[in-house]
């Protein structure tokens, strides 16, 4: 019973870094990368589908992004869609492939993106502690239950402590990384 709650604490809690780091990806620095363009969701044929289902997205450089849509005729939609995403990006259409710039940051958007980052990260600490809270209820549930003894219950709360702490260590990591490639000139 305690490997069970333990098991689904840690995985419930990597699954929180995981929805961190993917936040993460979608936050633009000064540099192309493809998950930039990983939300936006262009109208084709009357469906929202995903750009990444219908196109080829590249790195043309580290300034540019490349969208080559697998239907000619979908340009329009996919260059809309990418300026009405409101990520400060502005598509060029050459007929065939959209170019996407990559402007440099500013100063002012930089601090406002390190604030972004920093409240995503508090964000998933407190899912962290969430997930710690839940499983420390169910662990006394277990004892009072009589599953588990006090001192078995005591050892499970410190596990799931050092496991907290080694999650919110890695997110801690994340921000930091991060940060430090927005504030990058």
């Amino acid at each position: 019973m305690m490997k069970d709650i333990l098991k689904d604490a840690s995985e419930r809690m990597d699954k929180s870094v995981e929805n961190l780091r993917q936040e993460l990806s979608k936050i633009r620095t000064g540099k192309a990368t493809t998950a930039l363009l990983d939300g936006i969701k262009v109208e084709y044929y009357g469906t929202m589908t995903p750009l990444t289902q219908m196109a080829n997205v590249s790195v043309l450089d580290p300034h540019t992004l490349s969208i080559q849509p697998w239907d000619k005729s979908a340009l329009n939609s996919v260059e809309k869609a990418i300026m009405t995403a409101d990520l400060g990006l502005n598509p060029a259409n050459d007929g065939n492939i959209i170019r996407v710039p990559i402007p440099p940051l500013n100063e002012e958007r930089r601090k406002e993106l390190v604030k972004l980052i920093k409240r995503f990260g508090e964000e998933a600490k407190i899912a962290l502690r969430n997930i710690r809270r839940d499983a420390n209820d169910h662990l006394k549930k277990a004892e009072k239950e009589d599953h588990v003894s006090e001192d078995n219950r005591v050892k499970a709360e410190k596990d799931v402590q050092e496991m907290t702490d080694k999650h919110v260590e890695r997110i801690d990591e994340m921000i930091d990384h991060k940060e430090a490639e927005i504030m990058e000139v």
